[in-house]
């Protein structure tokens, strides 16, 4: 079963669910980045300190889960981890767009 492309998917769109707080953290670094607010003046490095540590370890902990995934599945290695990005990202670009 696991060796199917819609289980890969399946099991990264359950990964994505809680995967939406370090994901929304990526989108308001990138937000800040180009645009910050006006009352944001306590530096970059703050924000890369205070988010950066909490979604590198969230993404560490993805690529664990994904990496027996990967070896068990038919798809070839580059199809499977953009497989796994979309289907992780799902449910966080939902969210955005329904913000806007």
């Amino acid at each position: 079963m696991i060796r199917q492309w819609y289980t890969a998917l399946g099991i990264n769109l359950l990964l994505g669910i809680p995967a939406v707080v370090p994901l929304w953290m990526l989108y308001y670094i990138g937000s800040t980045w180009v645009d910050p607010a006006p009352e944001e003046n306590d530096g970059f490095g703050v924000v890369l300190f205070g988010l950066g540590i909490p979604v590198a370890i969230c993404g560490f902990l993805w690529w664990l889960a994904n990496l027996p995934l990967a070896r068990r599945t038919r798809l070839q290695p580059a199809q499977y981890w953009a497989l796994s990005l979309l289907g992780t990202s799902v449910p966080t670009v939902a969210l955005i767009g329904n913000s806007l």
